[in-house]
């Protein structure tokens, strides 16, 4: 009885977080249309690119694709988009409102070359961003989001032959709430972010409220390959980023990448690239379990 009742509630938590954002998303579109009406704004509805760029090296950006660790048998498959709804333009500065819809999923490497699914994480969302251009190639700018983030264990992690989950670990209630503000300025080809991250909610409890970040991303395109024929650049490319939450006591999150995308900067694409992480797993039903591990990289900019 007791479970049923848990689950009716958390089911009425989720309804009630999927209102709260929808009311909010809404309210934002309609109150920012408003005020720029009255600017010279041009107004793009469903634009082709994102006004902010994903971050490389943060762990939360919107990617397609796979991280095949090198140090053991795990695997991440990332299935998520990032778009921007509307995007107010000027000649100088731009103002767009957009969502994030997130999966990130662990799986095993199997002999029979098969994958189970251990865990895998939702996040959805919404987002506002603004960008200014002071000078050619120098800009600054602020990301905000407004997100939901929960987690569950999957068939993949529970053992059928011993009717137990693997490794001790049962599955259990997660799931955060969270505002994050990312201020950037980006010279040339070189763009360095702070950001700040408040838990409104969670569950557990104990994890930090506040997260701080830091990181940068550089792009070497003087030393990028233009392919004619097929209208294709090759752009080496290096990102670091630094994090600071944890649970009782704070942890420090490093990540660095270091790869090559074909594409251009700011258009779609494909990366693949090397990453090193340390730091708390980014999966909920693992966030207690620290790890350090190599990966190879593949990220479809769809």
């Amino acid at each position: 009885m007791n479970n049923k009742k848990n689950k009716i509630s958390i089911q009425y938590y989720i309804q009630l977080e999927i209102k709260s954002l929808t009311l909010i998303f809404i309210s934002l579109l309609f109150f920012t249309s408003k005020s720029y009406s009255q600017y010279e704004f041009k107004t793009m509805w469903f634009p082709s690119s994102l006004n902010i760029r994903p971050f490389t090296a943060n762990m939360l950006e919107p990617k397609a694709g796979f991280l095949i660790s090198t140090d053991n048998n795990k695997l991440r498959l990332d299935i998520s988009t990032s778009r921007d709804v509307v995007k107010w333009v000027d000649n100088n500065q731009s103002i767009s409102i957009g969502v994030d819809v997130f999966t990130f999923t662990r799986l095993r490497s199997t002999d029979d070359f098969k994958f189970p699914v251990e865990t895998i994480d939702y996040l959805f969302g919404v987002n506002a961003g603004y960008k200014k251009t002071i000078e050619y190639q120098n800009e600054y700018g602020l990301r905000f989001r407004l997100s939901h983030i929960s987690t569950h264990l999957v068939d993949g992690q529970y053992d059928a032959k011993t009717q137990k989950w693997r490794e001790g670990r049962d599955p259990f209630v997660y799931s955060k709430e969270f505002i994050e503000l990312f201020p950037f300025i980006i010279n040339g080809n070189f763009r360095a972010y702070l950001g700040f991250t408040y838990i409104f909610h969670s569950i557990p409890k104990e994890l930090k409220k506040v997260n701080l970040q830091m990181g940068f991303d550089y792009s070497l395109t003087r030393f990028s390959y233009r392919v004619d024929s097929a209208n294709l650049s090759l752009i080496p490319f290096l990102a670091y980023d630094f994090k600071l939450n944890g649970e009782n006591k704070f942890i420090g999150n490093n990540i660095i990448s270091v790869g090559i995308k074909f594409g251009y900067l700011h258009l779609k694409g494909l990366s693949l690239y090397y990453s090193y992480i340390s730091g708390k797993s980014i999966h909920g039903q693992l966030y207690d379990l620290q790890e350090n591990y190599s990966n190879i990289g593949f990220n479809f900019e769809l």
